[in-house]
């Protein structure tokens, strides 16, 4: 950091306009860039005042058919703790893995978002990662049936069974959760269960569409209808004619927006900018946010009658912190999927590293475990996963108790026997309870559920009705 308090950057690139871009965003956050034509001029600013200064490097990975590991490795091994990040056109996870084990923090690809290029700068210097790290559901395959979600706690399996009862219905579904608890694995799934799962699934994400590109984004416009229109667009809803429409960060939409939304959901018909008719369509909406949306109500950042016209179902999908018990199993099943990538193999997890993932508050929810185990995985030498190979969640403060005692992660799988005012809770809720931990825990395999509960599967049958418990829970 310089003396004046600015983090300094060190960008690698020749191109004059990226150049300004990347200054330019990076000093919305205070940041100042220099920089280096190319990998002998970027290894001699390192001894110069600037360079020993440094807070990052990003170095553009400009020429497709170059090695950027090369000189990744090279400032690795002279800036060892400098948080690097690579800027590509190129969005494989073979090249990720690539430039991770030659040292690399992150890296980012083309064309450049500023919030996702000062999100990294800023979690790169944490000592974590927000770059294209960050959203690894984006390229590791996350369709799941609901039976194929992993997870026992009580409270998530409620959720996922609300959504399997609405997948059913045609009406409109809100998702509210942290960022990275699965919003999205959750959509997909209710998705898939509906009738409508072998059409199209369109996700939009709200929150990454400039206020004055969001009605065109989601209802196209016709040639010539605002400059820049050179050419006709098809819009979000019609592409999802007959299918889901996945509308993400649905409470960063802009007002003017949401009107449109609103009339489009009561109508059913839309009307592309510039055309003279409107159009109808049959789209299932599904909405997400990582906001309590009838806060944003209140405050007036968001339409009433557009909530509630959204919230017929609500699922609220717990943090990752509230069901601990899960990552034991959820970690191995992530794991599982990302030694399917490209240069990555299978690998197995001990118990001590468990613990310490076990006894971390997990923040970024799922993505973040995700995201954790990825960066190890490509890392690791040997067979198995150890505490060894989570050094960032253990700075990160993996231990939130000092207590004596068994993790919580080998207790909290468990039910919960009294209510907050210390009242035992009624059996009938406790055994509930324990069906759904056990119908999640065996996967929704009925036989195994009942073998396990010592109950015959006629009686299991039976308490899931007088319980009102969906199988998918």
């Amino acid at each position: 950091m310089t003396r004046n308090g600015q983090r300094l950057l060190m960008l690698i690139d020749d191109e004059p306009a990226q150049r300004r871009l990347v200054a330019a965003i990076a000093a919305r956050r205070g940041w100042r860039a220099i920089f280096a034509n190319d990998g002998e001029m970027a290894i001699a600013t390192l001894g110069t005042q600037d360079g020993m200064q440094l807070d990052a490097i990003l170095l553009d990975h400009w020429a497709p058919d170059a090695d950027p590991t090369v000189l990744i490795a090279e400032l690795r091994k002279r800036r060892p703790g400098l948080p690097l990040l690579l800027l590509t056109a190129n969005s494989s996870v073979a090249q990720a893995v690539a430039a991770m084990r030659a040292g690399a923090t992150d890296f980012l690809v083309k064309p450049l978002a500023p919030e996702r290029l000062l999100g990294a700068l800023d979690a790169a210097v944490a000592g974590k990662a927000a770059g294209e790290l960050r959203p690894l559901t984006e390229k590791i395959p996350a369709l799941l049936a609901f039976d194929e979600i992993v997870g026992s706690a009580p409270d998530f399996r409620a959720a996922l069974a609300i959504a399997a009862k609405a997948a059913r219905a045609r009406v409109p579904v809100l998702l509210e959760g942290e960022s990275g608890v699965g919003k999205e694995v959750v959509a997909e799934a209710i998705h898939a269960a509906s009738p409508r799962g072998k059409k199209p699934m369109i996700t939009v994400n709200c929150g990454a569409i400039p206020a004055n590109l969001v009605e065109s984004e989601l209802f196209g416009h016709e040639r010539g209808a605002f400059t820049g229109a050179f050419e006709r667009k098809i819009g979000r809803f019609q592409e999802a004619d007959g299918g889901t429409l996945f509308l993400d960060e649905i409470g960063e939409m802009p007002l003017e927006a949401q009107v449109k939304l609103l009339r489009v959901l009561q109508s059913g018909d839309i009307q592309p900018i510039g055309a003279r008719h409107a159009r109808e369509v049959d789209v299932r909406v599904i909405a997400a946010t990582n906001k309590t949306l009838i806060d944003e109500v209140e405050g007036g950042r968001f339409r009433e009658d557009l909530y509630y016209r959204l919230n017929v179902v609500q699922v609220t999908i717990p943090p990752l912190r509230e069901r601990p018990g899960d990552i034991p199993a959820l970690a191995r099943h992530l794991l599982a999927r990302i030694a399917q990538q490209p240069g990555l193999r299978p690998l197995g997890i001990t118990d001590e590293a468990l613990d310490l993932l076990g006894n971390y508050d997990w923040p970024g929810n799922v993505r973040q475990l995700q995201n954790a185990l990825f960066r190890a995985a490509v890392l690791c030498d040997g067979a198995a996963l150890t505490s060894a190979d989570f050094p960032q969640i253990a700075a990160l403060g993996a231990q939130r108790h000092s207590v004596t005692g068994p993790a919580p992660m080998a207790t909290s799988g468990g039910v919960t026997l009294f209510h907050p005012d210390g009242n035992l809770r009624a059996l009938e809720e406790i055994e509930a309870d324990v069906i759904r931990l056990a119908i999640g825990h065996y996967r929704g395999r009925m036989t195994e559920v009942a073998r396990r509960l010592g109950i015959g599967r006629s009686t299991l049958y039976r308490k899931l009705g007088e319980l009102g418990i969906d199988s998918a829970a």
